[in-house]
């Protein structure tokens, strides 16, 4: 009887043993891991539509951007704003924005690639290394330096523009790419998110074993911790070049030359004069559709850096 009933257990343990197993070949069979646990259908239909509600929240604008710019004036006002008229003017509105004013477009265009990208690019080199080191070397006083530089992110953009051009008209660098430009590289909070993602992702014993091995401490951080540090700086960059492409106020203030318009100044320009000539409409809707093409392109090309645990196993 003994013998009886271990072989039954046997058989029950082994019975589970392999449903198991199934079940752990279905989840491996249906794309890894099980996330459903603890997930009520309620909450994923409640969390999917609040997601589907933002997707359109800013998808709509972009969408109506998009019709606008297919339409001539008159059509903009006497149709419906969310389908297209029937004469497709998009091509001949193109063409209108890229050669009036001989071009001048293309100029504002531009000059916003310039400052954006120039811009974002090195901004995002100097928080790098500013948050790198912050990070990376420990010395006296450096969380005051740090707490400095993060109430640069509490102050407003719109309320040093006017004492930078007082500053920037004393070194005779106002109405100039400079004026635009210079204040771009700085990044308060890129510092800020370099600083904290360096503490959380860059082992000092990777910065040990590189400089056992003999390398400097700045092919360290251009070798190993722009590395590590490239989710963030992805994000920075990003931010910047936003930041500095949709920027208005600063331009405003700064430039008077229409030649060293960005495409935003360039663009409210345009609007302004929509009272006096009805035409400006179709270049500024046609215009605002171009100046959104290349940020997209720049969130397509860079999400697939958005990536963590680039280090992770690198020291053991």
């Amino acid at each position: 009887m003994t013998t009886a009933a271990s072989t039954a257990t046997g058989a029950a343990a082994g019975a589970t043993s392999t449903g198991e197993v199934q079940k752990l070949r279905r989840t491996a069979s249906a794309g890894g891991a099980d996330h459903s646990a603890g997930r009520s259908p309620a909450s994923t239909i409640l969390v999917t539509g609040i997601l589907v509600l933002v997707a359109i929240y800013f998808l709509v604008p972009v969408y109506w951007v998009i019709v606008a710019a297919t339409k001539t004036t008159d059509d903009l006002f006497a149709t419906n704003g969310f389908w297209f008229a029937d004469t497709f003017a998009l091509f001949s509105n193109l063409q209108q924005v890229l050669t009036y004013d001989n071009g001048i477009f293309v100029r504002w265009f531009a000059n916003s690639l310039l400052y954006a990208g120039v811009g974002a690019v090195l901004a995002t080199y100097f928080a790098a290394a500013g948050g790198y080191a912050l990070s990376a070397y420990r010395f006296r006083g450096s969380n005051l330096v740090f707490g400095t530089i993060l109430g640069g992110v509490l102050v407003p953009g719109t309320a040093t523009a006017l004492p930078l051009f007082l500053l920037f008209s004393q070194l005779g660098l106002a109405n100039t790419y400079w004026a635009v430009l210079i204040p771009s590289l700085v990044s308060p909070y890129g510092l800020f998110l370099c600083r904290i993602y360096a503490d959380a992702s860059v082992s000092p014993s990777l910065l040990e074993a590189a400089r056992l091995d003999g390398a400097s401490e700045l092919r360290i951080f251009h070798s190993v911790g722009l590395r590590v540090l490239t989710p963030a700086l992805v994000t920075v960059f990003l931010f910047q070049l936003v930041g500095i492409w949709n920027n208005y106020f600063l331009p405003l203030v700064m430039l008077s030359d229409q030649r060293l318009y960005p495409i935003t100044l360039g663009l409210v320009n345009w609007r302004s004069q929509t009272d006096r000539l009805p035409e400006f409409y179709q270049l500024t809707t046609a215009g605002v559709l171009l100046s959104v093409i290349p940020l997209a392109i720049a969130m397509i090309v860079l999400q697939r850096f958005w990536r963590g645990g680039l280090t992770e196993g690198s020291v053991k």
